[in-house]
């Protein structure tokens, strides 16, 4: 049997956050570039690309739930699947990705065929005017014949990462990503396709992304193996999965309910030009919350297999440094945009009016990114440790209990709207890291007591 690249119960913690990180930070990144680009290469289509960059932004929810669902399966159980072999439970590791692969397409379908017969009038609802709705539709529509795609290249690359196989998962997406990158200006441009140009490339990029997932998770390398013994709907099998799992999907699902609220906030404030600036500050934004997930995503491993295989100063040793460097990242992150937000805005849109709203409103939108390191470091941690109901809570919390009631509550008490709704984002952002932070340092010990508790009754 193959070696993974990685030894997560031996080698080095500092050493091996860094290999591990480097990649998922990497590959988030890339995975970013996908929507990213598409709007970059879109807002620049001339005399219609600010129109078109908001018609594509009032896909955004749907987008995002569709990447969400393979969180749901996948961030669920890969985190299952590698206690379970840190545990030494090679088998019920591999019964978990079989019956997550036949999920991800059952959900595939179903979603594929709802949201295809209900995309306009779910489109007015997120924010669509006369002007965008033709543009969103055109984007939509190939894009939704793709989700079995997604699902598989992202749901399914949670297994390879878990594994220890960072490089390999960051492949995935980055083959999808060069892909989409060079097809976008061939088929917006080139062919004069438009967004529909975008919607094809993207769905091209994550179907090869797709059949790469596949292939490696039948090969020799890999440990937890794709096996058709395995191919089925185990609910005593899902069941912990998707508990797990609904944290991670709330904090990308919800994204669409957030955006649904931002854009009919500013619709009504500010129309197409604040709806506009919002598609600009959520697709910076985008970018850099994958890169703190990723790198979330990288110590996941480490602190699961380790907490399944009883090492546990080797947990708090994982997570010490995890979240120091989070905190320095999203610090880091934070006045980079405030000092130079123009540098940003300018990659999406070079229209006056667009650009000098999106400057400001980025500038308010941003103001919490500073304790985002907290945020994810800590509900990531929670994941890793399999604390499903914690992670719910903590998931529910920023956006749902906090973000959404304050983009309809703080216009009521500003002369300024359109800042109202903005400032919201950042307001959210600090409560939440810091009911997060105080949270995670009461339970964390509690857990490791209980762990080392379970240990010595039961010695694997």
């Amino acid at each position: 049997m193959a070696k993974r690249e990685n030894d997560l119960g031996r080698d080095p913690v500092g050493k091996l956050l860094l290999r591990l990180a480097v990649p998922t930070v990497t590959a988030q990144l890339v995975n970013a570039l996908y929507n990213i680009v598409d709007r970059m290469y879109i807002g620049h289509i001339e005399g219609v690309g600010d129109l078109a960059l908001t018609g594509l932004g009032v896909c955004f929810p749907v987008i995002m739930f569709v990447s969400a669902l393979s969180a749901l399966v996948g961030q669920g159980g890969g985190s299952r699947a590698v206690v379970r072999m840190g545990a030494g439970d090679q088998e019920k590791a591999n019964a978990i990705l079989g019956s997550c692969a036949t999920m991800l397409v059952v959900l595939s379908v179903v979603f594929t065929l709802l949201f295809q017969a209900l995309k306009e009038p779910m489109l007015y609802l997120f924010g669509a005017t006369e002007n965008t709705i033709g543009y969103a539709m055109e984007y939509l529509t190939i894009y939704l014949w793709g989700t079995l795609f997604v699902e598989i290249s992202l749901g399914l690359n949670f297994f390879i990462t878990a594994q220890g196989f960072s490089t390999m998962g960051m492949m995935t997406v980055l083959i999808g990503a060069v892909i989409n990158i060079i097809l976008d200006p061939i088929l917006i441009f080139g062919f004069d396709m438009g967004v529909s140009g975008a919607a094809l490339a993207t769905i091209t990029a994550q179907g090869v992304s797709a059949v790469w997932v596949v292939c490696f998770l039948l090969g020799k390398r890999t440990k937890l193996r794709l096996q058709r013994r395995y191919l089925r709907l185990d609910w005593k099998v899902l069941s912990p999965v998707l508990a797990l799992g609904v944290s991670p999907f709330i904090m990308q699902s919800t994204e669409s309910l957030v955006n649904i609220a931002f854009n009919s906030s500013l619709k009504a404030y500010g129309g197409d030009p604040a709806v506009g600036a919002m598609t600009i500050c959520s697709s910076i934004m985008q970018v850099f919350f994958l890169l703190f997930q990723g790198l979330s995503q990288g110590a996941q491993p480490i602190i699961g297999y380790n907490y399944g295989a009883g090492s546990l100063d080797r947990v708090k040793r994982a997570f010490r440094l995890l979240l120091l460097t989070s905190i320095t990242f999203s610090t880091v992150s934070c006045l980079a945009i405030e000092l130079f937000p123009g540098a940003f805005v300018a990659m999406f849109n070079d229209k006056p009016e667009l650009v000098e709203m999106a400057v400001w409103t980025l500038r308010v939108y941003a103001a919490g990114m500073f304790m985002l390191g907290v945020q994810c470091a800590c509900q990531q941690t929670f994941v890793a440790l399999g604390q499903a109901k914690i992670s719910l809570f903590l998931a529910l919390l920023r956006k749902i209990i906090l973000l959404i009631p304050l983009i309809f509550i703080l216009p009521n008490f500003l002369e300024n709207k359109v800042l109202a709704v903005f400032l919201a984002e950042p307001a959210a952002d600090i409560l939440a890291a810091l009911t997060t932070g105080t949270l995670f340092f009461w339970q964390f010990p509690k857990l490791l007591k209980a762990r080392a508790a379970e240990l010595q009754e039961h010695p694997a």
